[in-house]
């Protein structure tokens, strides 16, 4: 099968990034894999069965590919899903979407304008698509409950993680010894973006340093509310003139940037907790890795959480205070 795939996710150009390695697995199971990379420019670029390359929304959008392709294939069923019906109609095969957030969740909506419009533009799309792909069981239920699209196949196919590598992973790095100023210590590796409601997190700390003064919050990850979310809780380290990847609010939570995946399963193997706050999520990466290194999870009710046994939170703070004091005794 030769199949053409559409999506936004520029880490593909990263040299051993997991991306990377993800579509060469998926590669290796086609005839042929192309990828085009939405919104960057880069020459066409071949690894065995795959190819890539980035192109504008602008150009793609009138792209007429001269190979034929069996399956065309959108990473997401909003402005990406656009470019690959039309490409669909062009070539005239079949179509298939990818789902990997949560469109149910009355949150996604609420979230901006945009979110409103894509949408719509994914329930329009929906109803033209042969195959639908989602992650999860939550957003496969959703939509056999709408019935957007009686006639089109919907598979359930989770984003490959390899337990069984998390499992045996040694522990290279002890967040314990790493900073031994705490005594109990929570872990967060989450994108800093508005859907992830880091701040909820930050919130209930303040409640949980008053009874447990020596827990620590661990938050690992970037992203466009880093540094908002970096100043809500304290002056970074760097501005008293020392070159550091971490910011403090009085020693009890700390910012780190992205680690690599060996280092984060470490982490979850050597933190108390781990703690998901997310508005919704489609899948949630983490809560499957944490709970193969055998990590405790608090979690709001998104994506998989129930699936691999998280505590289940609300989106109050006294409550995922008092939940994770719980756990932590």
């Amino acid at each position: 099968m030769k199949i053409l795939m559409l999506s936004t996710d520029k880490k593909i150009f990263e040299p051993g990034s997991e991306v990377k390695l993800r579509m060469l697995g998926y590669a290796s199971q086609v005839d042929e894999l192309f990828i085009v990379i939405l919104g960057i420019t880069r020459s066409l670029k071949a690894e065995e069965n795959l190819e890539y390359m980035g192109m504008t929304r602008l150009r793609a959008l009138f792209w007429k590919p001269k190979n034929k392709f069996d399956l065309v294939t959108s990473q997401d069923p909003f402005e990406a899903g656009i470019i690959a019906w039309r490409l669909a109609r062009h070539l005239q095969t079949k179509l298939e979407l990818q789902i990997h957030t949560d469109i149910s969740s009355p949150y996604f909506w609420r979230e901006s304008i945009l979110n409103k419009i894509r949408f719509l533009i994914a329930k329009f799309l929906l109803s033209k698509a042969d195959q639908i792909r989602v992650v999860s069981q939550r957003i496969a239920d959703y939509l056999k409950a709408k019935s957007y699209n009686p006639k089109a196949k919907i598979e359930v196919r989770p984003i490959f993680v390899d337990v069984g590598m998390i499992k045996n992973a040694p522990i290279t790095v002890d967040l314990h010894k790493k900073y031994s100023q705490f005594d109990k210590i929570i872990l967060m590796a989450s994108r800093l973006t508005r859907e992830k409601n880091i701040k909820l997190a930050i919130r209930a700390m303040r409640e949980i340093v008053r009874q447990e003064p020596r827990a620590g919050l661990i938050i690992v990850g970037s992203g466009s509310e880093g540094e908002k979310l970096r100043r809500k809780v304290g002056v970074p380290i760097e501005a008293s003139g020392l070159k550091a990847k971490s910011y403090q609010l009085l020693g009890n939570i700390i910012f780190e940037n992205w680690v690599g995946q060996e280092i984060l399963y470490s982490y979850y193997k050597t933190a108390d907790l781990f703690l998901n706050t997310s508005w919704y999520e489609g899948y949630g990466m983490t809560l499957v890795e944490a709970h193969a290194a055998g990590c405790k999870i608090i979690s709001t009710d998104v994506g998989v959480a129930r699936e691999v046994g998280a505590k289940i939170i609300s989106r109050d703070y006294s409550n995922v205070a008092r939940e994770i004091l719980e756990t932590l005794k």
